[in-house]
Order: C-alpha cells, then structure tokens, then sequence
C-alpha cells in the first residue's frame, strides 16, 4: 500500500481547479492528479471572461491594498497572497510563454487579447504533466475514509482518493453546498454579487451607451458608497461604480429585495460647495450662454442635456437668468441625483455569488479544512468574492496554488 501513488482527486475543471491539480502534480510529481468537472466543458468562466479577453488578475502589488478589492475575504487573503501573488500570477505565466499586459484601469490581458491563450497554456500544462480530466463527472457525495475520502458519482460509481480538493465554485442555491454541510462545515448563505441595478420607471434609460467617469454613487439609507465609471445602459445602470456597490453591499441589497433607492453625484468626488464654486464661474464667465452649451463639468452632452431638462427650466434659458432658486436645485441634482432601483440583472455566464465555505473552518495558509484533514479548498467555493477587475481570478490562481500544496 505504501508504495502506491498518492491519489489526489480535484473536484472542478475551472480556474482554481485546474490551478490547484497543476499545482499538486508539480509539488508531488509522483502522485495521480485527477481532475472532475460535472459538465463537458472545462474552463468555461475563463473562456467569456473579459468579454473573451480573460482579465487575468490586476495591477496591484500592494497586498494591503489589493485585499482591499475583496468584499468578503480581505483580511485572511492577506495570508493567501503573501505566498502566491498578483507577481507570481504574471511571472508563472511568463514562463510559460504568455505575457499579460495592463490596460490603464490596471485590469491585466494576455498580449493576445484572446482567452484561448490561457486556457491552451492551463490545457497544455496538465497534459505535460500527465494530470487526467474526467468529465461529466458529477460528485455527489464525499464520504470520510480510513485512509482518505470516497467519492460518489451522480450516475453511480465511487472513486477513493487520498486527498480531494474542492474546487466547484459558486452556487446560487444553498443546497449546493449539501455535500459540504455534510462534513460538518458552515456554509454562509450565497447571494449575488456584480450585478447592474434595473430602473424600469428612469427615463434616463433612453441614454443607454453614455458613459459618466467618474461618478459617486451611494445607497439612500445606507453607508453603501463607490466610485468609478457609470454606464447607462436600457435596463437601468452598469459599470465599474455599480458593480462595485453591488458586491460590497450583496447581503444588504438582498435584505432590500433590490428595491432601493441609489444617489449620484455627476460631479465625482466634488462637494455641493465646490459644484456651487463652479457654477457661479460659469454665470459669471458665460452669463448670455445657454445652459445647454455651458457643460462645466465635462459629462457627456446628451448627459448633460438631460439633467438640464429635468431641472424644467426651459431650453433656451441663459445663465444669468438661472436665479439662486434654480442654481441650487441643480447643485442638488448634480450631487445628488435619485434613481429608484428595481432588481438587478446578473452576468449569467460570469455569475459570482458572495456565500460558500466559511473561511473560520479554512486554514488559509494551506487551505486545508479545519474540519476534514486532508480537504482542501480553492475558488469560489469559500466565502471569497472580489470586485470586478480580474480580483476573481487572482483569487483563484492563489488558493489553487495553495492547495495543490497538500500542506
């Protein structure tokens, strides 16, 4: 028995899976490496990601700042990515002949602008050591062994195995986490996370394309703020600012139903005194000017256009006819513009839900349960979850890493 191989069994063909079963068989290059994934197809998220570019991970180097990207996970991430980093994303790739690139938002692509680059790297690197892929593979059950864990197939069969890792991603029903609760873990209730925020009644609709960058947003009634880019699109409002305000407030949207009410300042970060300043340069400097063709905070004209036309003032009045009345009414929609928020639309292909193993039953510097010896986890599965910007990814690339340790 002795003499046999180690049998590491990695339960999920996506990023972190696939990470995790590179990573065993390149630290254990004696053991058999098996990858299970429940469907036909391998990678999938890695595939349309990026709008099929694959946003690798991000430029951030700084853990202490990275960490901060990670709604749920950002302190015990700090542990993760002091041993396998944004640095040794880049440079693991490197050296197998991918290079990555950053964009000016810090997002990270291979040079190909192609996600076919790194899924035939991942692919390749499994076949060079001889790690086996088993589809339509479904795990059901995972049982506790003598010696290991039993694996049970949904269409009957069992496989053992010394060491597992988990790697199966979000679910977007508790249930999917069963199996787990099994083996005695706790499992934080899923909900989603980067979704865009549906305003059925706005008619600010009609200007979908039109992007703001960038805007503050906030929630009415909460501490729920972020910044960045807002893009109107015909079912409400998307964008970096949006997506971001739904991961960091996912359980607290869901308590609201996604019925809300979301304010924003066009002006940015700027103050109703500072907008206030601008406005009376502009009445000053541009007093026979109509409000129309006086856009002194730079936001797209049909933009500015229709917030002007909400204000009701007329399409031909001049700024110096504004009066201090009208004048403070539009520093209050500028810096505080109500929306009324009715659900959301989530990516269905790039579904990310907050919720999953409760990182208090995960050591993180191994990523071995605290509960089942020689489990390990990796991916969404835990109760990870990062903002858009290739945050996911990096999360996965690092507890993958991790676990195929098998500390």
């Amino acid at each position: 028995m002795k003499n046999e191989p180690l049998q590491v069994a990695v339960i999920g063909g996506g990023a972190a899976g696939f990470f995790a079963a590179i990573s065993a068989k390149t630290h254990h290059p004696d053991a058999k490496v098996t990858i299970y994934e429940k469907s036909d197809k391998l990678l999938s998220k890695v595939r349309i990601s990026g709008g099929g570019r694959c946003n690798v991970t991000h430029h951030c180097f700084d853990i202490r700042e990275l960490v901060t990207n990670y709604p749920r996970g950002e302190r015990p991430l700090k542990k993760a990515f002091g041993i396998f980093s944004p640095t040794d994303t880049i440079e693991w790739f490197k050296k197998r002949g991918v290079e990555l690139k950053t964009e000016s938002d810090g997002r990270m692509f291979p040079v190909t602008d192609d996600s076919s680059t790194i899924i035939n790297c991942l692919m390749s690197e499994t076949r060079k050591l001889g790690i086996a892929i088993k589809t339509k593979s479904n795990i059901k059950k995972l049982r506790k062994t003598e010696h290991g864990y039993e694996l049970g197939l949904h269409r009957g069969g069992r496989v053992e195995a010394d060491r597992v890792i988990v790697a199966t991603g979000g679910s977007p029903r508790s249930s999917g986490f069963d199996w787990l609760r099994k083996l005695d873990h706790d499992i934080e209730e899923p909900v989603p996370s980067l979704f865009t925020f549906n305003m059925p009644d706005e008619p600010i609709r009609e200007l979908m394309g039109v992007v703001a960058d960038p805007v503050s947003v906030k929630i009415m009634g909460s501490k729920l703020q972020n910044s960045g880019p807002l893009l109107i699109t015909h079912w409400g409002m998307s964008g970096p600012a949006i997506l971001k305000l739904s991961a960091f407030g996912a359980r607290e949207l869901s308590d609201k139903d996604y019925r809300f009410t979301v304010l924003v300042n066009w002006a940015g970060e700027r103050t109703e005194q500072e907008v206030r300043g601008i406005l009376k340069t502009v009445v000053e400097g541009h007093g026979m000017k109509k409000t129309t063709n006086v856009n002194p905070f730079q936001l797209p004209g049909r933009l500015w256009n229709f917030l002007i036309d909400k204000l009701e003032v007329g399409d031909d009045m001049i700024w110096q006819n504004m009066g201090k009345k009208n004048i403070n009414r539009l520093v209050h929609l500028i810096t505080n513009d109500e929306y009324q928020v009715q659900g959301k639309t989530t990516f269905k292909e790039e579904f990310v839900t907050c919720g999953g193993v409760s990182l208090h039953d995960v050591d993180m510097k191994t990523m071995q349960s605290r509960k089942s010896p020689n489990l390990y986890f990796a991916g969404e599965v835990l109760d990870i979850d990062g903002v858009t910007g290739g945050f996911n990814f990096q999360a996965a690339w690092t507890t993958g890493y991790i676990a195929g340790l098998l500390a």
